[in-house]
C-alpha cells in the first residue's frame, strides 16, 4: 500500500513538474513572441492619411539636452506633439546626408545635426536573407523615435542663441558619411560665434564627434558640451530574468548600472558624477552607447519621462564647462556606439581571450558588460570562447557545439570515470539487493540499514549516479546564457531543419511535422503544451536510453521518477533554443558510449537492450 501511495504521489508530481514548466516559461515565451509579431504587424501598418476618419497617432517630437542647473528643466520634453508617420516619409521631410559604411547605413540630418537613421545591413529581421535589415535609430515623427544627440548648452540664465533640435546645419564640402570621408557640418548663430561639427565613422559601429566653437563676438561665453540617447516609447522586451535591457552604464567607481525600463520608470531620474564612465540604451542584441573621453568629468544622467501616453526615455551627459574668450576657440570631443553587439567588436574582458575590440581599443571601463554575461561570466566567457573558437574552425556553430561537448566530456572524465565505475559497482549487487528484499519484505528500516552495508563494503557511492547530471548543469546553463545573449547565436544555421540554434525547433509532433497546415500552439487551453520538435524528441530517447543502462533503483518511488523523467525533460527543453536541446542529445550519446565502456571495463554485463526489451515485454504484459 505503501508503494502505491508513493508511486501515485511521484506521478503526480512529475505532471506537475511539467505543467508548471510549461505555464511559467513556455507560456509567457509564446505571448510575448506573439506580442512581438503583433507589434510588427502594426508598424508596418501604412500611417493615417489625410481626411482619415481615424484619429492618427501623436508622438514626442524630441528630447532637450541636459541642463548644467540642477533647478532647470532637464527631462526630455516634447516641443509638441504632432501625427505619427511613416519612416520613410519622416526621413525624407529633412535634408540629409547619407552614411554609407559596410555595416551600417542611413543618414544625418541636417535640422538638428542628429544620428537619427541607422540600419544594420550585416543583420535581418528573419533568418531570410532577403528580410528587412535590422532598423536601429528612427526619427523623430516616426512610431519609434530612436536617436543621438549632441552639442552645447549655456550657462543657467544666459541668452545666447545656441543650435537646438530645429537648426538647419550646412554642409561644408559634398559626399556621403564614409570611414573614409568624414562629414563636416557648419552653424553661425549670427551674433558671433561659428560652430563646427566633424562627424567620422569607422567600418564597424563606432562614430566620432568633434565639434568646434569660434567666438568673435563682443564677450566671452560659457557652455557646456553634452551627449543625449533618446527613445520614444517602451520597447518590446524579452522580459527574462537572466537578461537586462533597458538603460545601462558602467560610471566610474560607481560600477555598472543597469535600470529596466520599469525600474527607471518608478525613479524618474537618476544622476551620477563620475570619471571614466560610458553610458547608454541595450537591447538584447543592439546597443546604443556615449563613450565619453575616459578623463572627463560627467554628470550623468537615466531619465523616464510620460509625454501624453508615451514614455520618453534618454541616457545623457554633461561634461565640465568651457569658457571662449573674445576671439578665442573652444572644442569637445564625444563617441558614440550605435549598432550590434559583437564580442569581437565590443571586447571580452577575459584573461587570454584576445577579443579586445572597442573596451581595449578606446581604454574603455568595462565595455565588455554591455553583453550580459551574467553573473556567472567566469562560465559563460569561456564557453563562448570555446564556441567562437571551433566555429572559425568548421564554420557551423551546431558543429561547434558538438565538438565543444566533446572537450567537456574530456574534461570531465576523471569525476565521471568514478561516477559510472559506482555505478557499475551497483549494478553488480543488484542480486544482494533483491535477496535483501526477499530476507525482510516488512521490514523497511532493516533493509536500508544492510543496503548500506553492502555499499560500504563494495566502497559503493549511492548517489553516484547524481554527478554526471550535476556537471552538466554549469556547462548546460553556461550554454543557454550564450545561446540565448549573444548575437554571435542570432540566426546561425544547423543542417537540415535548424535554421536558427538560438530559437526552439520549428517542427511540432502535434501536426506531424507540418504534413497537416495548422498551427497547434493556437489550440485553445491546452496550445501551450502541444509544442515537441524533432530535436527534443531526439533528446528524449536518448536521455531515456541512458536511464535504462543505469541499475533500477529498489526503491519504486526512484524507479517511477526515473522512468517519467526523460519524458518531463523532453516537454521542458521543447522550448529552449535548438543549439541547447542538441547539446543535451549529444552529452547524453556520448555518455552512454562511455558509461557502457566503463561498465565492460569494470566486468559488468551492458544490459541496456535487455532492460529496453524487458520494459516491453512488462508492457505488453500488462
Amino acid at each position: 500500500m505503501s508503494d502505491n501511495r508513493n508511486t501515485i504521489l511521484a506521478v503526480i508530481l512529475s505532471g506537475l513538474v511539467l505543467i508548471g514548466w510549461q505555464y511559467f516559461y513556455n507560456a509567457p515565451q509564446m505571448e510575448k513572441q506573439r506580442a512581438a509579431q503583433q507589434a510588427q504587424s502594426e508598424l508596418a501598418k501604412p500611417a493615417p492619411q489625410p481626411g482619415s476618419t481615424t484619429a492618427p497617432a501623436t508622438t514626442p517630437q524630441t528630447g532637450a539636452a541636459p541642463a548644467p542647473s540642477a533647478n532647470a528643466p532637464a527631462t526630455n520634453q516634447p516641443a509638441s506633439a504632432a501625427p505619427v508617420v511613416g519612416r520613410d516619409s519622416a526621413i525624407a521631410s529633412t535634408p540629409r546626408v547619407k552614411i554609407d559604411t559596410p555595416r551600417v547605413t542611413g543618414s544625418i540630418s541636417l535640422k538638428g545635426a542628429r544620428i537619427d537613421d541607422l540600419s544594420l545591413v550585416q543583420f535581418r529581421e528573419t533568418v531570410d536573407p532577403s528580410s528587412p535589415p535590422i532598423v536601429l535609430y528612427s526619427p523623430s515623427g516616426t512610431a519609434n523615435p530612436y536617436y543621438a544627440e549632441f552639442g552645447w548648452v549655456p550657462a543657467a540664465g544666459s541668452t545666447i542663441k545656441l543650435p537646438d533640435r530645429d537648426t538647419l546645419w550646412q554642409q561644408e564640402g559634398t559626399g556621403s558619411l564614409t570611414p573614409s570621408s568624414p562629414l563636416t557640418l557648419k552653424y553661425d548663430n549670427g551674433d558671433g560665434l561659428t560652430f563646427r561639427r566633424t562627424i567620422a565613422i569607422d567600418d564597424r559601429y563606432l562614430f566620432s564627434i568633434k565639434d568646434d566653437v569660434t567666438n568673435v563676438g563682443n564677450a566671452p561665453v560659457t557652455l557646456y558640451p553634452f551627449a543625449l540617447i533618446s527613445r520614444h516609447g517602451t520597447p518590446q522586451v524579452a522580459g527574462y530574468y537572466i537578461l537586462h535591457e533597458g538603460l545601462i552604464g558602467y560610471l566610474g567607481d560607481q560600477g555598472l548600472q543597469e535600470y529596466g525600463y520599469k525600474k527607471i520608470d518608478d525613479a524618474k531620474a537618476v544622476s551620477f558624477k563620475v570619471t571614466n564612465g560610458w553610458l547608454g540604451i541595450t537591447d538584447k542584441y543592439w546597443a546604443s552607447a556615449l563613450l565619453p573621453d575616459t578623463n572627463a568629468q560627467l554628470q550623468a544622467r537615466f531619465s523616464s519621462n510620460l509625454v501624453g501616453s508615451i514614455r520618453t526615455y534618454q541616457t545623457d551627459y554633461l561634461e565640465d564647462p568651457q569658457t571662449i574668450a573674445i576671439g578665442g576657440s573652444a572644442s569637445a570631443n564625444a563617441r558614440l556606439f550605435a549598432g550590434a553587439k559583437e564580442a569581437s567588436v565590443v571586447g571580452i574582458n577575459f584573461p587570454l581571450a584576445g577579443l579586445g575590440g572597442y573596451n581595449k581599443q578606446l581604454g574603455l571601463n568595462h565595455f565588455d558588460l554591455l553583453i550580459d554575461w551574467g553573473w556567472f561570466y567566469f562560465i559563460t566567457k569561456p564557453m563562448f570562447l570555446a564556441l567562437d573558437f571551433f566555429y572559425h574552425l568548421v564554420g557551423n556553430f551546431g558543429v561547434s557545439i558538438l565538438l565543444v561537448t566533446v572537450l567537456v566530456k574530456l574534461l570531465f572524465f576523471p569525476l565521471a570515470n568514478k561516477s559510472y565505475a559506482s555505478m557499475a559497482k551497483m549494478k553488480s549487487v543488484q542480486p544482494q539487493l533483491a535477496a535483501l528484499k526477499e530476507r525482510y519484505p516488512d521490514d523497511k528500516v532493516k533493509q536500508q540499514q544492510e543496503m548500506m552495508e553492502i555499499y560500504k563494503k563494495e566502497k559503493i557511492n549511492p548517489i553516484a549516479g547524481c554527478l554526471p547530471v550535476a556537471l552538466q548543469i554549469p556547462v548546460f546553463f553556461s550554454l543557454y546564457k550564450v545561446l540565448f545573449v549573444t548575437i554571435e547565436m542570432r540566426h546561425a544555421p544547423f543542417f537540415g531543419w535548424i535554421k536558427d540554434l538560438s530559437a526552439p525547433d520549428p517542427t511540432n509532433l502535434f501536426n506531424l511535422f507540418g504534413l497537416f497546415p495548422f498551427d497547434p500552439t493556437h489550440v485553445p487551453l491546452f496550445g501551450y503544451y502541444l509544442v515537441l520538435g524533432v530535436w527534443p524528441i531526439i533528446m528524449g530517447i536518448t536521455m531515456w536510453f541512458q536511464m535504462k543502462l543505469n541499475p533500477t533503483p529498489p526503491d519504486p518511488t526512484q524507479k517511477m521518477i526515473f522512468d517519467w523523467m526523460p519524458l518531463i525533460f523532453t516537454f521542458m527543453l521543447a522550448g529552449f533554443p535548438a543549439g541547447l536541446v542538441i547539446y543535451w542529445a549529444w552529452n547524453n550519446l556520448l555518455s552512454v558510449l562511455q558509461q557502457s565502456f566503463i561498465m565492460r571495463r569494470n566486468g559488468v554485463k551492458v544490459e541496456l537492450f535487455d532492460n529496453l526489451r524487458a520494459t516491453f515485454a512488462s508492457k505488453k504484459a500488462t
